[in-house]
């Protein structure tokens, strides 16, 4: 056994979690394993940013658009409070993402852009105008846009 990390990742894996089993500690790659273990990290990050996004263009969309509400964007963002309250609960520490002002930010950002793609209109806030309970909150949905 000697796959490299860069010609098969999928056999690299295979190779170290056995390496891994069987107490052969001395042989495993280290560095690849580290990067590997952030990685996951990092995904789990982006799933929440990714769908925090999503939760909040729908809810741009619901307070701009009323005359298209619908139950499509209902269930689009019942959908995506669940998959982030989910995330936040089978991974406590991604609570400090959720709460932290920069990262908010940020998926604020990536929800303007997706909704300026959507609707074609680019009236939106340059902050995020809910707090994080309102946006999590099961019954919440903004007000309409006056």
């Amino acid at each position: 056994m000697a796959t490299t990390y860069e010609h098969d990742i999928v056999a690299w894996a295979k190779e170290q979690a056995y390496l891994l089993r069987s107490g052969q500690l001395s042989v495993l790659d280290i560095e690849h394993l580290a990067e590997e273990i952030e990685d996951v990290g990092k995904s789990e990050q982006r799933e929440l940013a990714s769908r925090m996004a999503i939760l909040l263009s729908h809810l741009l969309k619901w307070q701009y658009q009323p005359e298209r509400r619908g139950s499509s964007w209902q269930r689009t963002i019942k959908e995506q409070r669940k998959a982030v309250l989910r995330r936040l609960k089978n991974t406590p520490s991604l609570k400090v993402s959720i709460n932290d002002t920069e990262w908010l930010e940020d998926a604020w950002g990536d929800a303007v852009s997706i909704t300026i793609h959507e609707t074609g209109m680019d009236c939106f806030s340059e902050v995020c105008p809910w707090t994080i309970a309102n946006i999590l909150s099961e019954d919440w949905l903004p007000d309409e846009k006056l």
